[in-house]
């Protein structure tokens, strides 16, 4: 298993192997000879290691024994990728083509890791996407697009400021019910995003007519593809399209069928899913107070990232229970605890964890210790304004106190303050 670990790491430091490819795009030769850019999805972007050593030490996941699993990507022939994806029972169409090869050789070859990690995933998220899709009556094979939109990270933000495991934009979010506000940010929720994310493509699908027009459409919004569309002179076909669409779609497509592809025959390709150390079942309660994710751990005994990652859409960790009712995702086995000490976890070390107050009292200014009364001995210059500043008092009650009806002071004289 160390080895296998090793291996991975080796194969991802190895940057010769991918002279066309940059950070954030790749290069194909087009059929006239000349080469073009293309920028990659976000989902590919994010830092592959980075994302597998932040699971690896939080204790959910290790490398799994599911398939053969090695660091060398077998050679493949156009005619096998050909056969394979039209092998995959799909309504979506997947041809294949020099930019479709790239992609998938991609996934194959720096991603492995990632696809590995993604594998494991699939076990929490799939039953989410497959349930939505099927509810709408859309392809099942569009469980897929979180994986190149955000790699199956439910807290992913793009540099546009997209988030989540569909990449909702704030603004499309919203459109789409999902709230976003100092404590919750609902594009993070797997369940609510996905079901906003699934109308949003059967919405898009009314418009097209035809998914891989909607899978741009969703990548770089309606307006950009019909103006497109105007462009070529009314086409409607992607692969027509392609070269008037911006780098990063004439892409997406391409990736979308890469991943496909490579959830789908892995272990052809010696990549072995990782094992996720993920409960083997979760069910909800409903929260109608405020909550710290804190008090739940400390109260329950339950590990506070494996409680974060169960409840990504909460930012602070804080559940605004008062505003509204919000469903907290436990284990199957943390679900009695919570519900028999519920007391005992609402009223866990308050001071602490809800420290907001609702109402607070304004401060008066305190008296004299002794009680008694304050005086000031005028000197040459001071004005009765500038005495009522320095002791913080107003100058009407200074003319009270000591019967005064205009501005004049005499120095020498003692002036009561209080």
């Amino acid at each position: 298993m160390k080895k296998i670990f090793i291996g991975l790491l080796t194969l991802l430091s190895t940057s010769a192997l991918y002279a066309q490819q940059t950070e954030q795009s790749i290069t194909v030769r087009s059929a006239s000879g000349t080469d073009q850019v293309i920028d990659l999805p976000e989902g590919m972007l994010s830092t592959t290691d980075s994302l597998y050593l932040d699971w690896i030490s939080k204790n959910y996941i290790n490398l799994g024994e599911n398939c053969t699993s090695t660091a060398t990507n077998p050679v493949v022939s156009d005619s096998v990728y050909i056969d394979r994806l039209q092998r995959i029972p799909a309504i979506i169409e997947m041809p294949y083509n020099e930019v479709v090869r790239k992609f998938i050789d991609m996934y194959a070859t720096r991603l492995r890791q990632k696809v590995a990690f993604m594998l494991s995933a699939n076990n929490f998220y799939m039953p989410i996407f497959e349930e939505a899709l099927d509810l709408y009556d859309l392809p099942q094979e569009l469980k897929y697009l979180p994986v190149i939109e955000s790699a199956l990270n439910p807290t992913a933000t793009s540099r546009a400021g997209a988030v989540g495991l569909w990449q909702f934009m704030l603004t499309t979010g919203k459109i789409y019910g999902l709230k976003n506000n100092s404590l919750v940010d609902e594009r993070r929720d797997p369940i609510k995003s996905t079901r906003a994310a699934v109308r949003y493509l059967k919405d898009l699908y009314e418009i097209y007519n035809d998914w891989n027009l909607v899978l741009a459409a969703y990548n770089c919004g309606p307006g950009t593809i019909n103006k497109a569309i105007r462009r070529a002179g009314g086409e409607k076909d992607f692969w027509t399209l392609y070269n008037y669409l911006p780098k990063e779609t004439r892409g997406y497509v391409p990736a979308f069928i890469a991943a496909n592809y490579i959830m789908t025959y892995y272990c052809e390709h010696n990549i072995s899913p990782m094992e996720m150390r993920m409960p083997e079942g979760t069910d909800t309660i409903q929260v109608s107070k405020n909550l710290h994710l804190q008090q739940v751990a400390d109260v329950c005994k339950i590990n506070i990232d494996q409680l974060r990652a169960l409840n990504p859409e909460f930012k602070k960790d804080i559940i605004p229970g008062n505003e509204e009712p919000y469903a907290l995702r436990l284990p199957n086995n943390m679900i009695s605890c919570f519900i028999e000490h519920e007391d005992s976890i609402y009223n866990y070390k308050p001071e602490v964890y809800q420290k907001r107050r609702s109402t607070v009292a304004i401060a008066t200014p305190k008296s004299s210790s002794s009680g008694k009364a304050v005086y000031h001995r005028i000197r040459n210059g001071e004005t009765l304004g500038g005495i009522a500043a320095k002791y913080g008092v107003s100058v009407s009650q200074l003319r009270r106190l000591n019967g005064i009806k205009g501005s004049n002071i005499r120095a020498g004289k003692s002036i009561r303050i209080r």
